[in-house]
C-alpha cells in the first residue's frame, strides 16, 4: 500500500476514535493476550473465608470485588482516581462497603490491624502502611504489572524510551516484603506476550496506554509505525510481552 494512504487512513483513525478510559472492546477481535500461568481470583479464594476482614485496594469499579461475594459489613476499598470515587459512592458504599480514597502517598485511610486479608492487584503500595492495617498472621495478595511491560513494542514506536518502573519486579518486591518481616508463601512471574492484528489495534493500545508510549502519536511516530507494519506484513501480527507477577505473603508481627 502507498505510504501517504497509509499516513492519511491512520491519522484519519486517530482523530475520529475516542482514547479515553479503560475500555479496550473496540479491539477486542484485533489483538490477543496469553493467560497467565495462575488465577488471581482462585488464589485469593484459598485464603478469604466470611468471616475474615477484607481489603481490596485500587478496587476500580469494583466489578472484581462484588465477584468475590464476600460479605459486605466485612469488606472495605481504596481508591485513588475521582471519578471512580464518586462511582463507588452510588454503588459500593450504598451496600455496607467502607470505601476511603487513597493519594500518590499510599496512605491507607483505616486504622492499625483493621484486615485479616488484603488484596491489591495492579495498585502501588507501601509495604509499611499494608503492614500496618494488616492484623497479625493476616495475608496480603498482590498481582503487579511489572517494570518490563510492553517494552517491545514502547521500544519499537518512542525513540530513547525510558522505562517509568524499571526496578519493579518480583526480586525487588519480595525482598522489600521480607525485610518487613513478610513471609513469602507464594510468588511468580510471567512475560505473557500479545499479539496486534492490525495497526489500528496498536495505534489506539498506544495512545490509551500513554505511559507506555510516552506523547506518541500518528505524525510524530510515523516511520517507527511503519516498522511494526513491516512486522505485521510479515508475521500476520505484531509482538509485544507484558510483564506480571504475583506475591502471597504473611504478615508477621506480635500479636
Amino acid at each position: 500500500m502507498n505510504i501517504n494512504v497509509l499516513k492519511k487512513e491512520w491519522i484519519k483513525y486517530e482523530e475520529e476514535v475516542n482514547f479515553e478510559g479503560w475500555d479496550f472492546s473496540l479491539i477486542k477481535d484485533d489483538w490477543e493476550n496469553e493467560n497467565l500461568p495462575w488465577d488471581y481470583a482462585r488464589i485469593i479464594n484459598k485464603y478469604l473465608s466470611s468471616d475474615l476482614e477484607l481489603l481490596d485496594m485500587g478496587t476500580g469499579g469494583g466489578e472484581f470485588l462484588l465477584s468475590l461475594n464476600h460479605p459486605y459489613e466485612k469488606t472495605s476499598v481504596t481508591e485513588g482516581w475521582q471519578p471512580n470515587i464518586e462511582f463507588l459512592k452510588g454503588k459500593l458504599v450504598p451496600l455496607g462497603i467502607n470505601l476511603a480514597s487513597i493519594n500518590d502517598d499510599d496512605i491507607i485511610d483505616y486504622d492499625d490491624n483493621s484486615f485479616d486479608i488484603i488484596i491489591n492487584r495492579h495498585e502501588s503500595f507501601n509495604v509499611n502502611e499494608v503492614k500496618r492495617v494488616l492484623r497479625p498472621n493476616g495475608v496480603f495478595i498482590t498481582q503487579q504489572v511489572g517494570g518490563e511491560n510492553g517494552n517491545r513494542l514502547s521500544n519499537m514506536l518512542i525513540p530513547e524510551f525510558q522505562p517509568r518502573y524499571r526496578t519493579l519486579n518480583l526480586r525487588n518486591t519480595q525482598r522489600d516484603l521480607e525485610e518487613s518481616d513478610f513471609e513469602i508463601k507464594f510468588a511468580n512471574e510471567y512475560f505473557p506476550y500479545q499479539k496486534f492484528f492490525n495497526m489500528e489495534a496498536l495505534i489506539y493500545y498506544a495512545k490509551v496506554i500513554e505511559w507506555e508510549f510516552p506523547a506518541f502519536n500518528v505524525k510524530d511516530n510515523f516511520e517507527q509505525l511503519l516498522n511494526a507494519y513491516k512486522e505485521l506484513t510479515l508475521n500476520g501480527y505484531v509482538l509485544n510481552y507484558e510483564h506480571r507477577f504475583i506475591i502471597v505473603a504473611y504478615n508477621n508481627k506480635p500479636v
